[in-house]
């Protein structure tokens, strides 16, 4: 059994026991947290939402929360002596999936 879920603005696939790693939740460390269902799929059954499955629940238990690795944003304006360079870590939270119900 596997679902599709939207959080953060992205969709994921996944099954029980996975761990995902999404968008920063404002939420600690060890709560359950429930996910939007956009499709569940069961032995080859396919029951698609519009825009979420009624009825179905995906529950997800918060592992860890953090910050990714470093990226280096660089821009420069050619013959001008124009540079600019800054970082950035993208915030993030981990998820593991504890339950999929229809």
């Amino acid at each position: 059994m596997f679902a599709i879920v939207r959080t953060g603005g992205k969709q994921y696939s996944v099954s029980e026991n996975d761990v995902i790693t999404v968008e920063k939740l404002d939420v600690p460390v060890g709560t359950q947290v429930k996910l939007d269902v956009l499709l569940i799929s069961d032995n080859g059954q396919v029951v698609a939402g519009n825009p979420t499955v009624k009825g179905a629940e995906v529950l997800a238990e918060v592992v860890a929360s953090g910050k990714g690795d470093k990226i280096v944003v660089f821009k420069y304006k050619p013959k001008k002596n124009e540079r600019k360079k800054q970082g950035h870590r993208q915030p993030f939270t981990q998820l593991k999936i504890v339950s999929i119900k229809k």
